[in-house]
């Protein structure tokens, strides 16, 4: 009988942890709804007569999913804000915001495994050869392969590896084959616990490549072969995002910068660094590939080398909403505002301009509204500038490809579209009711809508590059970079 009740209470206790979840989440959920219709800029251009219904068949449905499964709140919280189709706009996990205050002591923080590799089994595995055992070197360090005892499964532990400890277990290895393997990672950003992946051999066993994660070369008698051949080689899997900043003369017709965000003046300091050799030359080739964008001030510079002639700019309109009034209102409060008093001064201007049209849009008393951009400068180099884009262009990035097309001297070369995500721009943040979780949202509105939308679209290049794209480039040069160097210097000849 005893049993029985302590059963029936457990059973209690479980069925109060579902309905608390149940009611926390549907909070949330009612909270996203008001938040988009209220708050939310392109509320009305994308809930229409003819999608109205498919957008409250989703609300339906979501709210019987978080019925029966609470616990997924985070997947129906962001599939109801994915709906708007704007990259701006989601739903994710709250960031730690209080990383300076101590743990609770009831939650342990996640500790990594370790298994321990001694010196003679250290040098054992420097002999080997011809299978994945083995010490192998990569870009952060050293690491040993060694085969389980009396099992067909291989771990791989740090020796000196950047932030991890020695001996610290960083994957294990099941064979599919001798040179293909799958594989169980155990990261510190999934807390220690496993994150499935593959990997395999390559160049007779001389290359260990994760795949689309990184490489490792089996360490020689030489660290200046091994270094030459972890750099040079070219991955099998590549993980697409290694695409590092360079500028180099390609030749004394053609210069070449690479630019991969303009979330800092970085890209501003190279082309100021490298001024005088770019204006020394008829070419210049721009390689925005993968930048995501950052902000419109640190691509100014670059800007100005294409200025040909007055092109018309349109500015952002910001929803003066209640709840983004407020929100301003509260970040002045709370002291949340970059730049000091300027900062402070530019938010009140926008406060008092948004106060008085309230519901509607309004432009930035310091900022105008859409106008002709003039410079006062022409410069006769470079002639002829080839912009290299991809679909991961985004934002700003997007914003600097719309203004440098309203220049003569400028060519977009690539194979696809940019991501289209600019419509809707200058996103923000705040915490759902549970404050388990953070709501991102835009607060204006391109003056191109609505009757030059690049969301979901994006920007089509002018000349399709045949070539297929380099996922990996790190900071070399590629056949895009070449085929765009020839078609510059061919359209040069023939005017």
């Amino acid at each position: 009988m005893k049993t029985k009740f302590t059963l029936t209470l457990l059973g209690i206790g479980l069925c109060f942890i579902s309905y608390a979840q149940n009611e926390e989440c549907l909070k949330d959920f009612s909270y996203l709804i008001n938040k988009i219709r209220t708050d939310y800029p392109g509320y009305y251009d994308k809930v229409t007569k003819s999608t109205e219904k498919d957008l409250a068949d989703l609300e339906m449905k979501l709210r019987q999913k978080i019925q029966e499964h609470p616990d997924s709140c985070l997947v129906y919280l962001d599939t109801y804000a994915s709906w708007f189709r704007d990259n701006h706009m989601y739903v994710g996990n709250k960031k730690d915001k209080e990383k300076d205050q101590p743990a609770p002591t009831s939650a342990a923080k996640p500790t990594p495994e370790f298994l321990h590799v001694s010196d003679g089994m250290l040098a054992d595995l420097g002999k080997k050869n011809g299978s994945v055992e083995g010490i192998w070197v990569s870009f952060k360090g050293r690491i040993a392969i060694s085969k389980v005892e009396g099992e067909n499964r291989y771990t791989g532990t740090a020796i000196n590896y950047y932030q991890c400890e020695p001996n610290q277990l960083l994957f294990e290895l099941d064979p599919i084959n001798d040179t293909v393997f799958t594989m169980k990672k155990f990261p510190e950003w999934n807390d220690y616990k496993p994150v499935k992946g593959k990997a395999s051999l390559h160049l007779n066993e001389r290359v260990f490549e994760m795949h689309k994660d990184t490489r490792f070369v089996r360490q020689s008698a030489s660290s200046t072969f091994d270094n030459a051949l972890l750099n040079s080689y070219q991955p099998q899997f590549p993980n697409g995002t290694n695409i590092y900043p360079l500028t180099t003369a390609l030749d004394d017709s053609t210069y070449y910068v690479r630019i991969t965000n303009f979330w800092d003046d970085s890209g501003d300091k190279r082309v100021k660094a490298h001024w005088q050799e770019i204006m020394a030359r008829p070419n210049l080739i721009i390689d925005i590939r993968g930048n995501q964008g950052g902000q419109d001030d640190f691509f100014q510079v670059l800007l100005s080398l294409l200025y040909t002639n007055p092109y018309p700019s349109k500015g952002v309109q910001w929803f003066a909403s209640e709840g983004n009034i407020r929100f301003f209102e509260e970040s002045v409060k709370n002291g949340e505002v970059n730049n000091g008093e300027e900062g402070i001064k530019w938010i009140n201007e926008l406060l008092g301009a948004m106060k008085k049209n309230p519901g509607g849009f309004v432009y930035h008393p310091s900022m105008g509204h859409d106008g002709i951009v003039t410079e006062d400068t022409v410069y006769k180099y470079p002639k002829r500038v080839g912009i290299i884009i991809n679909d991961a262009n985004a934002s700003s990035a997007e914003q600097f490809i719309l203004e440098a097309k309203g220049s003569k001297k400028v060519t977009l070369f690539g194979n696809s579209n940019t991501a289209g995500v600019l419509d809707y721009s200058n996103r923000v943040n705040e915490d759902t009711p549970s404050g388990k979780y953070e709501f991102y949202w835009p607060l204006t509105r391109s003056g191109r809508l609505p009757e030059h939308p690049i969301d979901n679209t994006g920007i089509p290049p002018d000349v399709i590059i045949p070539y297929p794209e380099s996922k990996q480039l790190f900071d070399r040069l590629d056949d895009w970079a070449y085929f765009v160097k020839e078609y510059l210097e061919l359209m040069n000849e023939r005017h």
